[in-house]
């Protein structure tokens, strides 16, 4: 029997606000070294030889998108992005056909420094439970109670944190988000979906680079690491 040949799409939920940036503009339009954060993901996942398009979400209306050059990209596929995370990623894969010969690598629109080599190792992942990129604890870990009281210290050495790219079966995806959907739960990454779908997603350590752009204070952090990224 021949084996299934994949075909490798990037879908980048970007229609989020970004309300903890406290900026005149949702973050993945602020700029860093002359380029949005945007700019800088989308072209970090074009120029990856492996993956053959980009699905962008974004918000309806968005006015930031086509005043970028990417945006007429042959590659890059735009469609309405959700009221969260969820509903955004769903729309991406619902734009893509022949699902069951799709793998998605989800990724975070605010996250620009990723480089390929931590996506050569997502994609020697083959199995359908998937792999995200991660990073192992190395702090002390609190749980807190609702009144930010200590309720237990968590054993370090099996905690997580999780980052994006996440890699997945393009059906097993949907149909785990879907699920979830369905059941009212709230998930807040892809993982989590297919977590709750019975799947076992590998984590693969990812860079500390890899850094999500949330709060003011990243914005410095993301410039240093990509002056010294060369992809």
């Amino acid at each position: 029997m021949t084996a299934l040949c994949y075909d490798i799409v990037a879908v980048v939920p970007a229609a989020g606000i970004g309300a903890r940036m406290q900026a005149e503009k949702p973050k993945q339009y602020l700029e860093i070294h002359g380029k949005t954060i945007l700019e800088h993901t989308l072209n970090a996942l074009l120029s990856y030889p492996a993956i053959s398009r980009v699905i962008l979400a974004v918000a309806k209306d968005d006015p930031y998108l086509p005043q970028l050059p990417v945006a007429n990209h042959p590659c890059i596929q735009v469609v309405e992005g959700g009221k969260n995370r969820a509903d955004s990623v769903l729309n991406g894969l619902r734009a893509i056909e022949n699902l069951h010969r799709v793998k998605v690598l989800v990724h975070d629109a605010a996250r620009p420094c990723v480089t390929h080599d931590e996506l050569d190792k997502l994609l020697e992942i083959t199995d359908d439970n998937g792999a995200i990129l991660a990073l192992a604890a190395t702090d002390t870990v609190k749980k807190a109670n609702s009144d930010g009281q200590i309720v237990m210290t968590e054993d370090r050495n099996f905690i997580w944190l999780a980052q994006t790219p996440q890699f997945f079966k393009a059906d097993l995806l949907i149909n785990a988000l879907e699920q979830a959907q369905r059941q009212g739960l709230t998930v807040t990454d892809e993982a989590s979906a297919m977590e709750l779908a019975g799947f076992r997603p590998h984590l693969v350590a990812g860079k500390r680079s890899n850094i999500k752009v949330t709060h003011p204070d990243d914005l410095a952090l993301a410039a240093f690491y990509l002056a010294r990224n060369t992809l």
